[in-house]
């Protein structure tokens, strides 16, 4: 079953492991060091933001280093597509999560010109286009020949992906309020994300022969043949990339539709108070009963006891 017994020792990746400590090193300089200087008031980094931060670099650390980027690189096409799940869809997600508003607005929103670049690459149908034009290139013969020749080609190629998946999506989940799309707009924005990779997912899935050759080696993983490997590549693209972007889908819309019951609720309660005001307008006013009042009104009562 375990054929390859090369793919199972483990391979030291130091590229990996200095992007890593950078990215740590990175945060670390962003929280100590430039934020004290430009947050004045209130939380530099919340609990949450830590953790989607730990967590976006665990997953990295996962995606980038052994053993699954070597079984990737010359094994199996279907964890390399596992690989770009993970680059694209996850990774981007912690760590556009993990950064605080006060950090995107100085790469962002500034004034500078790469800002002003940057804005108008994450416009939504701009930042859609460039996303799946990578994607597209990925599935390329040519592109997964040369991923597979060459170890820095392939880290290349995923860093554009990365940069790509990064701008789009800054308009469903990125920390700048006004980049963001309305609720309605992003979940438009994430049927159009799932319906374009069908192709390149149908067509690995359906084909009958060998799409990719690189991949037709005599040492098999798990017992899968070259035809099987890129169908399961296929399914995780197409079922598994799809699911989840349709289930951030359903949570956008059961989101909108709570905060949009709660709106619809407490307009209710004020229209109900305003004409409850109303109707106290209308009626005449009375001075409020006091004491002496009970007590004026026991005493022209008394006599008429007595006599009876």
């Amino acid at each position: 079953m375990f054929a390859a017994v090369d793919a199972w020792s483990w391979r030291p990746h130091p590229e990996v492991w200095v992007l890593l400590a950078g990215i740590i090193g990175l945060g670390y300089y962003a929280v100590h060091i430039i934020a004290p200087k430009v947050v004045s008031e209130g939380e530099i980094v919340s609990r949450r933001q830590k953790k989607f931060f730990v967590a976006g670099v665990i997953t990295l650390a996962i995606a980038a280093d052994w053993p699954m980027h070597d079984i990737a690189e010359e094994y199996l096409y279907s964890v390399h597509m596992s690989q770009h799940l993970l680059i694209t869809f996850f990774i981007p997600i912690l760590f556009l999560q993990a950064t605080p508003e006060w950090l995107a607005r100085l790469i962002i929103g500034s004034d500078s010109q790469a800002s002003s670049v940057l804005r108008r690459l994450s416009k939504p149908i701009v930042a859609g286009v460039i996303f799946n034009i990578f994607a597209a290139l990925t599935h390329w013969n040519g592109v997964v020949q040369a991923s597979f020749d060459s170890g820095p080609f392939h880290y290349g190629i995923h860093l554009a992906m990365f940069a790509s998946a990064l701008l789009m999506w800054l308009p469903v989940l990125g920390p700048l309020p006004e980049l963001r799309l309305s609720v309605p707009a992003q979940m438009v924005y994430l049927f159009c994300m799932s319906i374009i990779p069908t192709v390149p997912a149908g067509w690995l899935t359906f084909a009958d022969n060998v799409v990719y050759p690189a991949y037709d080696t005599p040492d098999r993983l798990f017992g899968l043949s070259a035809v099987d490997d890129q169908q399961l590549a296929g399914f995780i693209m197409k079922v598994l990339g799809g699911f989840f972007l349709w289930v951030l889908m359903g949570i956008r819309y059961f989101k909108w539709a709570g905060e949009n019951r709660k709106a619809e609720m407490e307009m209710r309660v004020q229209r109900s108070q305003a004409r409850l005001a109303e109707a106290e307008k209308t009626l005449p006013k009375q001075d409020p009963l006091t004491f002496e009042d009970v007590a004026d009104e026991f005493e022209k009562s008394a006599p008429s006891r007595i006599e009876g």
